[in-house]
């Protein structure tokens, strides 16, 4: 079962598309809170090769960030998006099987994580479109700063389920 962020019991698994497009304008689901530690930045630098100093170098951005440390590649903060998208949809959609990112249509950095913050996702279900072998879904997801007072992120993201095979 899926948390409902809008009341205490839980979302309900969709027996269909229908069902889930009758979810359409809400919250479908906020995520547990995930810690952006700097290990994970340092990793994240590994796999892309930013190793911009504002990311990776401690004691200098102690010196010379405007943040006072490191913060996290705001990539980063945006591919935490699929790791939540995963601790929700299968869920919410038993039906289904594999899902894939589609893509975004629009992605704002509004405030910089720093290294040791905690955030989690705040999905809201915009927009659901059969395509062929499954559906396709718009959401809007937030990503929170715990005791922010903006958060890191806001992406239009479109996610694809494909049905169960057999």
């Amino acid at each position: 079962m899926t948390p409902d962020p809008q009341g205490a019991s839980p979302l309900p698994p969709c027996e269909n598309f229908d069902q889930l497009r009758a979810l359409v304008g809400r919250e479908v689901h906020v995520s547990e809170w995930l810690e952006v530690e700097q290990a994970r930045i340092d990793r994240f630098a590994q796999a892309t090769g930013d190793f911009q100093w504002i990311h990776v170098d401690v004691e200098r951005a102690k010196k010379e960030s405007p943040f006072g440390g490191t913060i996290a590649h705001g990539f980063l903060t945006l591919s935490l998006l699929g790791k939540f998208f995963e601790s929700f949809l299968p869920a919410l959609l038993p039906f289904c099987d594999m899902g894939i990112n589609y893509g975004l249509n629009k992605v704002r950095f509004t405030q910089p994580v720093r290294s040791g913050a905690r955030v989690r996702g705040h999905y809201r279900l915009d927009a659901v479109q059969d395509v062929d072998g499954g559906v396709q879904m718009v959401f809007t997801a937030t990503m929170e700063i715990e005791g922010g007072a903006k958060p890191a992120c806001i992406a239009e993201s479109i996610v694809r389920r494909y049905l169960r095979q057999g």
